[in-house]
């Protein structure tokens, strides 16, 4: 068996969990903020909001990342709002899915910190 670098394992495992979350019948809140993690990140946006009847997705994104610190409130922030419309779910947060390090990083705590909610459901 050949062996799988660190980035590789990510990825797989990010579009892996993607695939499970658009399959489920029921959008569950913990798949709801998978879905609005992946684009915030993304797309660099402050405020995500996912229509799936509608196959909308609303959102603020942040123009000048200088001007954005998410540890305090900002009133002055410039933003873009988009609406953009999606055919297949799953195909548009693959396509979200970025590949530098940063990303990477963020997406092994998302995929950490969603394999602990799952385990704690199936526990409780």
């Amino acid at each position: 068996m050949e062996k799988i670098n660190l980035k590789g394992r990510i990825l797989m495992e990010l579009e892996s969990l993607i695939s499970r979350s658009c399959a489920k019948g029921r959008m569950t809140k913990n798949i709801q903020s998978l879905h609005k993690a992946i684009v915030k990140n993304h797309y660099n946006a402050t405020d995500v909001s996912i229509d799936y009847h509608r196959k909308r997705i609303a959102m603020d994104i942040v123009m000048n990342d200088k001007d954005y610190d998410p540890k305090r409130i900002n009133f002055k922030l410039s933003t873009f709002y988009a609406n953009l419309l999606f055919d297949n779910l799953c195909e548009f947060l693959k396509s979200c899915i970025d590949r530098d390090s940063r990303s990477l990083a963020f997406y092994a705590g998302l995929l950490n910190s969603y394999r602990k909610k799952e385990n704690e459901l199936t526990l409780a």
